[in-house]
């Protein structure tokens, strides 16, 4: 039993130690992204919403109808995209955009994707190339492709991504973000996706807190209070 003592007490010192490096990294991580500027770390405050075209405008929408598939139609907006009113659509099959005027299906091309992108700057930085990404990446790991994604050449070397199918601006990410998504990286311990707290070394940690403290409570009564109880027993007898 003796033995078995001193290998529990070898095992629950290594895993203590790992699980006190993981503590450090939770601290460390928490205290990093509460210190952070989330103004900063959102890219900065957006422009004023543009009011969405009004309900006069849609003079297109017979057009549209006779464009659409014959399936059912799940969602349906009016909205503005650069001081252009739009009809959006969402079938089960696809999503689709409409000039709310003409009833002419719109796309996003890349030249459309960087005037969305300038006038979503706080300061209307001028951008770079725009480049169509048909995968997901870290940066827009919570969007479906295909999205535009443009740089720009400000101090904070700022990238927007842009729906290139609703002409949304999905996210506004730059150094302060990507400094912040580390930190959340080595919270959360999702070192692929970031995202889940529900993964296999998530959980592992969780169940290894647990074993260490059982074990500590065993070594604790097992070694410390008995020699203290043999300690007083023997006080006494004095």
């Amino acid at each position: 039993m003796i033995i078995k003592s001193i290998w529990l007490r070898r095992i629950h010192k290594w895993v203590g130690l790992a699980i006190g490096l993981q503590f450090v990294l939770w601290t460390i991580s928490g205290a990093a992204m509460a210190l952070l500027d989330m103004e900063a770390v959102a890219g900065g405050p957006r422009p004023r919403a543009i009011q969405s075209a009004l309900a006069g405008e849609v003079s297109g929408w017979p057009a549209i109808v006779r464009q659409l598939d014959s399936g059912k139609i799940e969602g349906l907006w009016l909205k503005t995209i650069l001081d252009r009113p739009v009809v959006e659509v969402r079938t089960a099959r696809s999503t689709q955009m409409f000039d709310a005027r003409t009833g002419v299906r719109m796309t996003i091309d890349a030249t459309a994707a960087r005037a969305i992108a300038q006038s979503n700057h706080p300061n209307g930085a001028s951008p770079g190339a725009a480049k169509l990404l048909p995968e997901r990446s870290l940066s827009v790991r919570d969007h479906e492709p295909p999205i535009w994604q443009v740089h720009f050449a400000d101090g904070e070397a700022s990238t927007y991504y842009v729906s290139a199918t609703t002409g949304a601006l999905l996210e506004r990410r730059n150094d302060t973000w990507r400094w912040w998504d580390f930190f959340w990286m080595l919270h959360n311990m999702d070192y692929a996706d970031r995202t889940s707290f529900n993964h296999p070394l998530i959980i592992t940690a969780g169940i290894a807190m647990a074993w260490l403290a059982v074990t500590g409570f065993w070594l604790l009564f097992r070694t410390m209070w008995r020699h203290d109880v043999a300690w007083l027993r023997k006080r006494r007898t004095n």
